[in-house]
């Protein structure tokens, strides 16, 4: 099991990583009769694409002996009606100056691209991706 998610009350919930223990609550969104105090669950399946992308990035660099301390992802999400669900995720991505050549930028974006949160979403859902290498 990886976690468990709990009904707290008013549309929040607590979710605990059970490996580590770690929580995050969530609250519904102020545009779907929530508070949006917190997190809500389709801000965590953004929030989670850019992550995983920056992360697998992560983990590619360090086979490369690159850092990529500092990186930075801007993400957005887009919401669509009937119905409700996510039609759109954008993620910019800025990477720190390190004056890496065309074809590693290029393996390290095809990498954040191809993340398995990436892998994982539906196909209808359209992603807006891009980089700024400083």
């Amino acid at each position: 099991m990886t976690a468990t998610v709990q009904y707290e009350s008013d549309l929040r919930t607590t979710c605990i990583h059970l490996q580590s223990g770690t929580a995050i609550e969530t609250d519904a969104p102020t545009d779907n009769k929530g508070k949006g105090e917190r997190f809500s669950p389709t801000d965590l399946i953004a929030t989670g694409l850019a992550a995983c992308m920056i992360t697998t990035m992560g983990i590619k660099a360090q086979t490369m002996d690159i850092v990529l301390d500092g990186a930075k992802v801007e993400v957005t999400k887009v919401m669509l009606s009937e119905p409700r669900r996510i039609g759109k995720i954008i993620a910019h991505l800025t990477m720190p100056a390190l004056g890496l050549d065309e074809k590693t930028k290029t393996i390290l974006e095809r990498i954040g691209n191809g993340c398995p949160v990436a892998k994982s979403l539906h196909p209808d859902l359209a992603l807006d991706i891009n980089y700024t290498w400083l």
